[in-house]
């Protein structure tokens, strides 16, 4: 399996600032952000599935645009995975005709554009050997965080979360960890903010990162934008003995 980086920052604005996405293989996606909007027609009509880890702006934005662009494209839904919850809010509050059109229900119910999937926590859906599951996540709405599996190793991302003592027992319990994905939205003068919206900020990250117990590569997603230096300089200095690496748009994880 291998994934790209299509988008990885907490915001926009410049080249290089597109929200969360990441494209695995040529037909699973990982949160349907900003990052999206710089593939070609023909990479988005090959997304066959589509991750979500919650239902926020920034890591759903590009998903309506994308269903309209590529539906004449397809001879056969696109699946959109998510929590109950998270599915709801998109019925709800997206594909809701106000919005944008209901896509479940267009052309039809019986051949629709789009179909919802819903995934519990610890579930695994798997496509030909390639396996995602749900993993726990504490985040201000119901979110997940996602662990990719090749079988010959794993990629865990963290999706948007605070402190969460289940995250850290679902990623012990990997025993082929290789990548580990995971957000860092502030930087340390703003923990009460990070704290209120339930992010990490560099401090804390080191704190719950002690939890692991299996090595594996760190990297760091979610900065926003215009604190990108100053954060990443706190988290290198706290997070010293993890070695991170800023995720980079385009950057390519193999597992």
């Amino acid at each position: 399996m291998k994934l790209r980086v299509l988008g990885c920052s907490g915001g926009i604005g410049g080249r290089h600032q597109r929200t969360t996405s990441f494209l695995v293989d040529h037909d699973i996606l990982i949160d349907a952000g900003t990052g999206i909007t710089d593939l070609s027609i023909a990479e988005l009509a090959a997304i066959d599935h589509v991750f979500l880890t919650h239902a926020h702006l920034d890591h759903i934005a590009a998903l309506p645009m994308m269903i309209d662009t590529v539906a004449d494209r397809r001879d056969r839904p696109l699946t959109v995975y998510g929590t109950p919850a998270v599915l709801d809010s998109l019925r709800q509050h997206i594909f809701n005709w106000a919005i944008w059109p209901d896509f479940s229900t267009v052309p039809s119910t019986e051949r629709p554009f789009m179909r919802y999937r819903s995934i519990e926590l610890a579930e695994t859906v798997t496509f030909a050997g390639r396996h995602v599951s749900a993993l726990p996540a504490d985040h201000t709405v119901p979110a997940v965080g996602y662990r990719l599996d090749s079988g010959a190793a794993s990629l865990v991302f963290s999706g948007d979360t605070g402190p969460c003592d289940a995250f850290w027992q679902a990623v012990n319990a990997i025993p082929n960890l290789r990548h580990l994905i995971v957000e860092c939205a502030f930087p340390n003068h703003e923990a009460r903010l990070a704290e209120l919206s339930r992010h990490y900020w560099p401090e804390m990250l080191a704190a719950e990162l002690k939890k692991m117990t299996h090595p594996c590569q760190i990297h760091i997603t979610h900065l926003k934008p215009g604190q990108v230096e100053a954060t990443m300089e706190e988290i290198n200095r706290c997070l010293q003995a993890f070695s991170p690496g800023m995720l980079q748009n385009n950057q390519i994880l193999e597992l």
